[in-house]
């Protein structure tokens, strides 16, 4: 439960201007930011979408985003110590906060005129606090949290609201000094009775998706080796932008791997289930469908964080081994399809306009909702 009562922030939406600033940090911040912005133009708001990579000024947004994909691709087990070194107090935490905070005029330009503005990425988040901790914002922004665990970044006291996608991340955003509360999550849902996307390749039996994100990072042949080792189903490996993993997984025989798919959504409504080491958009997406999720190999650093607390939530069991994974694999075979996103915690537009019927927020006099 909320420990207050949520601040309206949107009244009366139709016509009113929303800016949604997201970061291209990979695709998982993007799709947030889409999801959003398609239902409250639903509502009548006109939304307008921005990318802080591209609005730090000085390039600073360009090079950040070089050094993630490169320290992510390259060393991706540093990626622990690096969210470590930014938790408050740290020095790398107050270098990062002073060199996004550069970036508040500029922002706060790009957005002015705003009704609200949301944020979808944790460094336009930073930028958006400080603009308002100065007194340069005067829109109210929420951050929208799109990972089932929150590090320091992602939280600034100025921000009016931060929206958690379940509890445990609401409580951890609290923690670290954010007004938070619980919101079902967004998500892109696939068709699951459509045509199968996967028709032209050939697979046995039960199908297990296999992702890394965007980029295709972290040990997926691994994962895919070990999935085909149990017999239980067939790797699906969703490879991204990854071209070179591309290319090694097209040498092995038993599975199926796919280059840059802009369906996945219809992807993940035909498997049966979703094997992810991320815990980002993809899983969300999965839940959303009803595909179960499994956390395999996760990735350092916030991997295994939304790992924890997938498993804790009870949306994503995280074997350990391979043969807890063949045991995870036959349990999944036998649970049923059905959304597993909690319907427990108000609607994202409830919780931004105060209406108790979301479908109906904004709805011309006389107009009713099917």
């Amino acid at each position: 439960m909320d420990p207050w009562p949520l601040p309206t922030l949107l009244p009366e939406p139709r016509g009113r201007q929303v800016a949604i600033v997201s970061g291209s940090y990979g695709a998982g911040h993007d799709a947030a930011a889409a999801e959003i912005a398609r239902h409250l133009a639903e509502v009548g708001a006109q939304v307008t979408t921005y990318d802080v990579a591209e609005l730090l000024p000085l390039g600073i947004g360009r090079a950040l985003k070089h050094a993630y994909y490169a320290q992510l691709r390259r060393a991706p087990s540093t990626w622990d110590t690096t969210l470590s070194l930014v938790e408050p107090g740290r020095l790398l935490h107050r270098l990062a906060v002073t060199a996004l905070g550069w970036g508040d005029e500029r922002v706060t330009a790009a957005v002015e005129g705003s009704d609200l503005v949301i944020a979808t990425h944790p460094f336009a988040g930073q930028v958006l606090g400080t603009a308002r901790a100065r007194g340069l914002l005067g829109t109210p922004v929420v951050t929208y949290l799109t990972d089932a665990s929150v590090h320091a970044l992602w939280v600034h006291p100025a921000v009016d609201l931060h929206l958690a996608i379940h509890d445990l991340a609401a409580r951890q955003a609290r923690s670290l000094g954010g007004r938070a509360s619980t919101v079902q999550p967004v998500a892109r849902v696939g068709r699951r009775h459509c045509a199968d996307p996967l028709a032209a390749y050939e697979t046995c039996g039960p199908r297990a998706l296999v992702t890394g994100g965007s980029m295709g990072i972290g040990e997926l042949e691994a994962s895919a080796r070990d999935i085909l080792a149990t017999g239980v189903m067939t790797p699906v490996v969703a490879c991204g932008s990854n071209d070179a993993l591309l290319a090694r997984l097209h040498r092995i025989s038993g599975l199926v791997a796919l280059g840059w798919r802009d369906d996945l959504p219809d992807v993940i409504a035909s498997c049966d289930c979703v094997v992810q080491n991320a815990g980002g958009f993809t899983s969300l997406e999965a839940l959303a469908v009803g595909t179960p999720v499994v956390t395999y190999r996760p990735i350092p650093g916030h991997g295994r964080a939304n790992a924890d607390h997938l498993e804790r939530a009870g949306l994503a069991p995280w074997p350990r081994s391979p043969a807890a994974l063949r045991d995870t694999l036959l349990q999944v075979l036998t649970s049923d399809r059905r959304s597993r996103i909690p319907r427990d915690a108000p609607h994202l537009l409830t919780a931004l306009t105060g209406s108790s019927d979301a479908r109906a927020v904004g709805r011309p006099p006389g107009v009713e909702v099917a």
